[in-house]
């Protein structure tokens, strides 16, 4: 079969390998969809600390069963439409007993310590079954919209955290997809009050605020951020504000227009070279400011994810702008770099 192997930051290569073998604890799919990220930008260009071989990339998977161990249990059928986590809790360490998988200290990940689904098939392995983290397909949602479900439930998990209120006044950093999808949620699950989207990138911003439609958008390339949100807000401030992006000043600025017990989302990581940002705690301590870390996702939020995209609650279609073919995956690569698209999906 074809599948994307990375072999060492800038050397990924599309080969043929053979088809992989289901064990007895396992479950095989044929990969349907498998859609694209920053974090996969990041590690064909850097690589990753937990890749130490040569591995199938790819994390967003949707696809259907085509062959099942015999030691496996459930109600799993030949033709099963499912969707897999990426991170993979121990379920068993301090952290997954207090109901905290999303931090489990011995998380493993497909596409990582694991194949991924670049590739023509792939196999879920015992670990993934094991936390309940495969995922039947709801009717009606296609294997496109499924495998974005992944990313849905990680900007889930931070919101789920924020405690937003109806009626919030919410600024979102960021308009990739990420920015769109926690856009979608804090007005479909939240009922937000006023949402802004801001982003550097005018094109990108016109992009997805034409999908996602904030209620109003900023280009912080030209526009003091802070001043804006502080005029929109009568000088009150934003209740919540979601960093999706890697840049250290979003958060800087996050912290300066936060209102009085504001919440603050640091959900988009920064480049490891660079991880300090200056904060001023007095703003933090007189405010009452609550700044949370988000990290992945636990399978009950996927499960949760799925049923908001299939109910309609969290529509997930128009967001996938790009679909391309296993044989030109690493053309998806550039687009997400460029930000030439909201969300792009391979299709084995």
């Amino acid at each position: 079969m074809k599948a994307l192997r990375f072999y060492a930051p800038g050397d990924v290569r599309l080969e043929d390998i053979p088809e992989p073998v289901c064990g007895d604890d396992e479950i095989k799919i044929k990969v349907k969809n498998c859609s694209t990220c920053g974090t996969d930008v990041k590690i064909y260009k850097n690589g990753h600390q937990n890749i130490t071989g040569v591995t199938t990339m790819g994390h967003e998977v949707a696809g259907e069963i085509v062959e099942i161990g015999k030691n496996v249990a459930g109600d799993w059928k030949i033709g099963d439409g499912v969707q897999s986590i990426a991170a993979v809790p121990c379920g068993e360490c301090h952290e997954c007993r207090k109901g905290w998988m999303q931090v489990c200290e011995n998380q493993t990940s497909v596409g990582y310590q694991y194949d991924g689904g670049f590739a023509e098939y792939m196999i879920v392995p015992q670990q993934v079954l094991k936390v309940d983290g495969l995922n039947k397909i709801p009717e009606g949602v296609g294997y496109d919209e499924a495998s974005a479900v992944e990313p849905f439930a990680c900007a889930l998990n931070a919101q789920e955290l924020l405690g937003i209120e109806e009626g919030d006044f919410v600024v979102v950093f960021g308009a990739g997809p990420i920015g769109c999808m926690h856009t979608r949620i804090a007005r479909g699950v939240y009922k937000a009050g006023t949402l802004v989207m801001v982003d550097i990138n005018a094109e990108r911003l016109k992009m997805s605020a034409d999908a996602v439609k904030p209620d109003i958008t900023i280009d912080s390339s030209s526009v003091d951020v802070v001043k804006k949100v502080m005029e929109l807000t009568d000088g009150r401030g934003a209740d919540v504000i979601i960093t999706a992006t890697p840049a250290n000043v979003t958060q800087e600025q996050a912290l300066a227009m936060a209102a009085r017990n504001g919440r603050i989302s640091f959900f988009g990581g920064l480049p490891k070279t660079d991880p300090t940002i200056t904060c001023d705690s007095n703003l933090v301590h007189y405010r009452q400011l609550h700044i949370h870390g988000a990290n992945g996702s636990a399978p009950e939020q996927h499960k949760r994810a799925l049923q908001y995209v299939a109910s309609g609650q969290l529509p997930v279609k128009d967001l996938i702008t790009r679909h391309i073919k296993l044989e030109d995956a690493l053309q998806a690569f550039d687009i997400v770099a460029k930000g030439e698209a909201i969300k792009v999906t391979v299709e084995p």
